[in-house]
């Protein structure tokens, strides 16, 4: 991948993907290799209804613990 997805559902499912198969061990090391701000990306995403599960490693649709 060159580079993040700039739609939300495929940016989700991209660095999701990238962190479940191991590509990067974290969300902010995955950011700094595509050189995009870890807390512009969730925020962006928090706009399109997800959150970033720190327990899990993974962005989640708000509410979907609850």
């Amino acid at each position: 991948m060159d580079y993040l997805p700039h739609d939300p559902a495929i940016l989700v499912s991209s660095v999701n993907m990238l962190l479940r198969d191991e590509e990067y061990d974290t969300l902010e090391e995955l950011c700094d290799a595509f050189g995009r701000d870890p807390e512009e990306i969730k925020a962006y995403l928090q706009e399109y209804g997800y959150i970033w599960s720190e327990s899990q490693e993974q962005f989640r649709p708000i509410g979907y613990d609850e």
